[in-house]
């Protein structure tokens, strides 16, 4: 018989570096769940990519077990990376600070493409293209 879902929690977590301080000590504790064991959990599962932000989807079972599921980086994460910024635009439309090129693009879709509702790569290339403009990130055929 399966277990009886309590709730799911959506956190975003740096690889390798869980901790109980909040957010996450909080968001287990209300459900009653083992925050030490999570974070042992994650951080063994995530050791091969330390600080990388990484979603995460924890079930919370009645019997106060859990679950959880990685999910890719979001992908402003990587065009952050890929641009060699810290962070995005202040006023996207007016002002570009940074440029990646289309391979980067295809590359971070590839990436990105089990965490999305399309199948076809075009569709996760223009989300991907989408989000670098709402970042103030220019896409160019090839860097400089």
């Amino acid at each position: 018989m399966a277990k009886e879902i309590v709730t799911k929690i959506k956190l975003q977590v740096p690889g390798g570096q869980a901790n109980p301080a909040p957010p996450i000590g909080p968001a287990l504790g209300q459900h009653g769940i083992n925050i030490m064991e999570f974070c042992k959990q994650f951080n063994e599962k995530t050791k091969d990519r330390p600080g990388v932000i990484l979603p995460v989807v924890i079930t919370a079972y009645k019997d106060r077990s859990f679950s959880f599921i990685l999910k890719s980086p979001p992908v402003a994460v990587g065009l952050k990376r890929a641009a060699g910024l810290a962070k995005a635009s202040p006023e996207p439309g007016r002002q570009m600070i940074g440029k990646v090129s289309r391979a980067e693009v295809l590359e971070i879709a590839r990436q990105k493409m089990a965490d999305l509702n399309t199948t076809k790569i075009e569709s996760a290339v223009r989300l991907v293209e989408g989000a670098a403009r709402s970042m103030g990130i220019e896409i160019v055929e090839e860097k400089a």
